[in-house]
């Protein structure tokens, strides 16, 4: 423990005292003025109501340990000329960042509407949580920021994964106490386990424990000193205490620490840089113990408010209508004494001015918070060369998510050297068939190693750990900072980022409204091991709802593709690797199964997303009777079964058969950028004949695409419908009525006028679907005819 260190030494000298805390008392007079005030940002004039905004909205109690943060990052940059970016990791500190920022100067250069004076000043107040103006959140608005705050759990994981291959780059990440008690914040902890001194940058945790959340006090602030020392060093950290109320006491004990800290820092990565000593180390961290809103009123209407819950939000929010509490405002904001703070027309005072860095030094303008700037084109492989040879439909067997992995590693090769591509994944890559990735690179591994150890080295550029949270935290990162990479995942544990993949559609919606920021890469997906394909695993791992969550989100903002095969997939894979400021959801199987298109008509299908296979209809001379279509693997290859079936049994029934890889086809144009005009959707689906289409997730979504659609109430889906367990791959289709048998009972269903031969043809597959239940029952697989089919047609 290291506090005893820091409380006797004093670095400041009186003067860099004086001018620091009178820095972070106008940040904490900025960030009340913005809380709280319409007008009158100077007071030169006594607080009124109508200075005063009607609604009150914010949060104070963060705010005034996020200000004291941000100054000693300031001196420390300036004094040893650090690259620093800041994240906000409790929520709404948004009064914090936003203060700082337009003091250094990086908010008016990026908003000269707002620019360093009074009336700069009353713009910043008034547009604080007001229509028109901005969150209360670090949101993308914010100059300086990657992590918005609003959502608890992900400022660790996203400060690493900035860190990664940024061996200049120090991230300064601030966790609030709420903060760490949620479970992606206690795993991302162990993330210095993956962090190389020689190779990366430096990630400095500060836990900020002020003591309280909304209305309870938090379990970390209630532990004792040694406690959580134990806790942290446990962890793999070297923790420094900060704990106090006054600020003097309070600057000099943080200046003596954040100094220790960096000169720490330095020699880790000095000796691993210039003395190849890759031991792991104990990275520093601080814990900073401070009141809930510090500096404010401690009292209001005789109860506790600084240093307790009553400070989280508005301290006091009666000011229009209660004169007490008006003039209890008026009196906090003059007890940071503004006259000596700003110049009369709202500038800041010149040696408060000179505190802050210089140009991209300053964090809130540092390039790395904007990553789209430092973002570098992949060197990518051309995909064909992967190609399956697929002479004729269905007879080529092979794992699609294997041939995407040698695409991947050749992708991971080329890329090497300028370390700006990784692969993330929850201990799953080789499970996903990506295993070729380990013939280019190992896992990224700090921590101990055994001999027996399989792919392990400090220089890996292959993430797993058993979290999903910390994966797409780490990527999230990475990707915000101007980097490129993929996240590998079984399609039902996805759900687990649900709410991290809400938040990354919504920053990336904002950020492409922001004229300064630049696109990054966009989030890749790899989602498989999937629904249909869970043969050992079972019903807990069979959930292809994540696709329905996505879809939700803005149409600009994501796309979503169902791979039927090997030569789709690899298409579809440099498509969102070239791609930018987009949420790309891929789904495909890791199965062998068969190949269906050649790369050039591969090419040619994703190019459109959807169409129709000639090859697999027989309706070319006329109009069809029945459109069969299908969007994933498995449902494609369960509707070409059937379309057999079709032309076995019923030779004069027009079939069509209409594959979509790109989902989002399937809305109107003018609802999606990809969309399908109404005419061209007619074309391929008819205006008015039946269409059975076989989904990969769940039947719901392709009505809810298509509602809107001429044909509509001719379309009939079928899907996951929440049946399943451990049993045979066509089974799991079966329990579903996704299967060749069923799909063909529903084109007797729906087709008029197929006479009696369609009755013989309802009875043969009534009793082909008891066969198969008979057979797996007895000897634990599926029929040889359903394991052996192949396409029997040339053309």
């Amino acid at each position: 423990m290291m506090d005893a260190v820091t409380r006797s030494l004093e670095p400041l000298a009186q003067d860099e005292l004086t001018n620091i805390n009178a820095y972070w008392r106008a940040a904490n007079y900025l960030s009340v003025g913005q809380i709280y005030l319409l007008d009158n940002p100077l007071l030169k004039q006594p607080l009124t109501k109508d200075h005063v905004k009607p609604r009150l909205l914010g949060h104070w109690g963060t705010t005034p340990g996020q200000n004291f943060i941000y100054v000693h990052c300031n001196r420390v940059i300036k004094e040893r000329d650090l690259n620093m970016i800041y994240i906000s990791g409790p929520g709404h500190g948004g009064p914090a960042l936003v203060a700082n920022t337009w003091m250094e100067g990086s908010y008016t250069e990026l908003y000269p509407n707002v620019p360093m004076n009074e009336v700069g000043m009353q713009k910043l107040f008034k547009q604080f949580s007001f229509p028109g103006g901005v969150g209360s959140h670090v949101t993308a608005e914010t100059p300086g920021s990657i992590h918005e705050g609003g959502e608890l759990g992900y400022a660790l994981s996203h400060a690493f994964g900035a860190a990664f291959d940024n061996p200049d780059l120090m991230v300064c990440c601030v966790i609030g106490d709420g903060e760490a008690e949620t479970g992606p914040l206690a795993t991302a902890w162990h993330s210095n386990k993956f962090l190389n001194p020689a190779t990366d940058g430096a990630v400095l945790p500060i836990l900020h424990l002020n003591g309280y959340k909304i209305a309870n006090p938090t379990v970390l602030a209630r532990m004792s000193h040694d406690e959580l020392d134990s806790l942290f060093v446990g962890y793999g950290y070297k923790p420094y205490f900060v704990e106090g109320s006054d600020p003097e006491e309070m600057h000099q004990k943080m200046a003596a620490t954040m100094d220790a800290i960096a000169d720490e820092i330095k020699a880790i990565q000095d000796d691993a840089r210039n003395n190849g000593n890759m031991t792991r180390p104990m990275w520093p961290m601080i814990i900073l113990r401070s009141p809930k809103g510090w500096t404010g009123p401690k009292e209001v209407d005789g109860k506790k408010t600084e240093d307790y819950w009553r400070s989280h939000q508005v301290p006091f929010s009666n000011v229009v209508n209660n004169t007490q509490h008006l003039e209890l405002l008026e009196s906090w904001m003059k007890s940071y004494r503004p006259e000596e703070l700003f110049e009369d027309n709202g500038d800041l005072k010149p040696e408060l001015k000179a505190l802050a860095p210089e140009g991209a030094r300053r964090m809130g303008a540092n390039p790395h918070a904007n990553g789209g700037k430092l973002l570098r084109d992949l060197s990518l492989p051309d995909y064909r060369d992967f190609a399956v040879a697929v002479e004729r439909p269905g007879h080529t067997m092979a794992e699609s998510t294997r041939v995407m992995g040698n695409f991947l590693a050749e992708v991971m090769r080329r890329n090497l050297d300028t370390a700006n591509f990784r692969v993330m994944g929850p201990d799953e890559t080789a499970s996903n068939r990506l295993g070729a990735l380990f013939d280019v690179t190992e896992r990224t591994w700090m921590a101990e190693t055994l001999p027996e150890d399989d792919h392990l080295a400090p220089n890996g550029r292959v993430m797993e750990i058993l979290s999903e949270h910390t994966c797409q935290g780490w990527l999230e990162g990475y990707l915000l900072t101007g980097r490129h990479g993929f996240f590998s995942c079984y399609e039902a544990f996805i759900h687990i980022v649900d709410s991290m993949f809400n938040q990354h559609a919504k920053w990336l919606k904002v950020s492409k409204e922001i004229p300064w920021r630049r696109p990054i890469a966009s989030l890749n997906y790899l989602l498989t091991s999937h629904v249909w394909r869970q043969d050992h695993n079972g019903f807990s791992h069979q959930d292809p709802g994540f696709i329905d969550h996505v879809v939700n989100k803005k149409a600009d903002t994501i796309r979503v593709f169902l791979a039927p095969d090997a030569n789709t997939l690899l298409h579809v894979t440099d498509k969102c690797l070239n791609s930018r400021d987009f949420i790309n959801v891929i789904v495909a199987g890791k199965q062998p199964q068969p190949q269906w298109l050649s790369m050039d008509a591969a090419i040619k299908h994703c190019s459109a997303g959807i169409g129709i296979w000639d090859w697999a209809s027989n309706d070319q001379d006329g109009e069809p009777d029945v459109v069969m279509a299908c969007a994933g693997d498995v449902p494609t290859l369960e509707t070409l079964a059937a379309v057999d079936l079709l032309r076995q049994h019923l030779p004069d029934l027009k079939v069509r058969v209409v594959n979509v890889v790109d989902l989002m086809t399937l809305q109107p144009k003018e609802e999606h950028p990809n969309g399908l005009s109404d005419r061209e959707f007619d074309i391929l689906f008819t205006p008015d004949k039946p269409v059975i289409f076989a989904y990969h997730g769940y039947p719901y979504l392709i009505h809810r695409l298509t509602y809107r659609r001429t044909n509509h109430k001719n379309l009939h889906v079928r899907g996951y419908k929440e049946e399943g367990t451990t049993t045979t791959p066509f089974d799991m289709a079966v329990l579903n009525d996704i299967d060749r048998f069923d799909l063909v009972a529903d084109v007797i269903d729906r087709v008029p006028g197929l006479g009696s031969r369609a009755a013989y043809l309802k009875q043969f597959v009534r009793d082909k679907l008891i066969e198969h239940t008979e057979y797996i029952h007895k000897y634990g697989e599926d029929m040889p005819e359903i394991r052996d089919w192949k396409w029997p047609y040339n053309s």
